[in-house]
């Protein structure tokens, strides 16, 4: 009798092992730069597994975006985003504020770094094995260069005779909702014409001399770069913010236990459940 009772018991016990678990974290992205401003940098970007501890809390911070800036103003790095509970500590580091003529014409580090400024204003360095480095601005006339993407580093301005923002850095794609989805990319230079474009995964476009001006925001929960402002011969001339950043956690939907804080989306794909965090918030494994 007592052997069929311990049977009974271990089938129906509930498994509590550690497992594996895949993740995505992408910090905030960096605002493009004011006057003829360099592209904000997208925000680092990890990309991994891990294994949790049934029972254990993950803390999840989602980082904001940089906050854009007008006139002769640098861009503004964003904030940090993490996942850390028992044996996990990741942290990804915000996009770098792109460089503004007249004014810090240099791009900041950070992820993915920004794009520098006239004159010859260096792009921000990127973090190793997060992202990578801004463009350089034009030494020739008012042109920012593009902001650093997860994939790819911005492109340089034209270093002569042409007044044309440079493109951001392409950003990086991942399947970990099951569907390949791009992410992280540098905010365009802000110039004349033609403007710098955003890079793929969402950064933002510059501001130009012909429309407006205003530097394209980069793309929510995305982690993506600002596009830079335009000429400073205007009152408009304001770049765009950078966007937010996202963690996503994909567990074994055997193991998934239900208990979030902070509303994150919950979808299946296969044998897994995707918890996406588009702001800060946590899980217990």
């Amino acid at each position: 009798m007592t052997g069929i009772m311990c049977a009974l018991l271990g089938a129906g016990a509930k498994d509590t092992s550690p497992y594996s678990a895949s993740y995505l974290v992408i910090a905030g992205g960096g605002s493009g730069g004011g006057d003829d401003g360099g592209g904000g940098g997208a925000g680092g970007y990890l990309e991994s597994t891990a294994t949790l501890t049934s029972g254990a809390v993950y803390t999840v911070t989602v980082g904001a975006g940089g906050a854009s800036v007008s006139g002769s103003v640098a861009g503004n790095s964003a904030s940090n985003s993490s996942l850390s509970g028992t044996s996990v500590s990741v942290t990804s580091t915000g996009g770098g504020g792109g460089g503004s003529q007249r004014g810090f014409y240099f791009g900041y580090s950070g992820g993915s770094g920004g794009g520098g400024a006239y004159p010859s204003g260096s792009g921000g360095g990127g973090t190793s094995g997060q992202g990578n480095s801004g463009g350089t601005g034009s030494g020739f006339s008012g042109a920012g260069g593009g902001g650093g993407g997860a994939g790819a580093a911005g492109n340089n301005a034209p270093g002569v005779s042409a007044s044309a923002g440079a493109n951001g850095g392409n950003g990086l794609a991942s399947s970990i909702t099951g569907t390949s989805v791009t992410r992280a990319g540098g905010g365009g230079g802000g110039g004349y014409e033609p403007t710098g474009m955003g890079g793929s995964g969402g950064g933002g476009d510059g501001g130009i001399e012909t429309a407006g001006y205003y530097g394209q925001p980069g793309l929510a929960n995305s982690g993506s770069g600002g596009g830079g402002g335009g000429p400073p011969n205007q009152n408009t001339r304001i770049s765009g913010a950078g966007g937010s950043g996202i963690v996503i956690i994909s567990v074994p939907t055997a193991r998934y236990t239900g208990i979030t804080t902070g509303s994150p989306t919950v979808t299946t794909s296969g044998s897994n459940t995707i918890i996406q965090f588009f702001s800060s918030g946590s899980y217990t494994a």
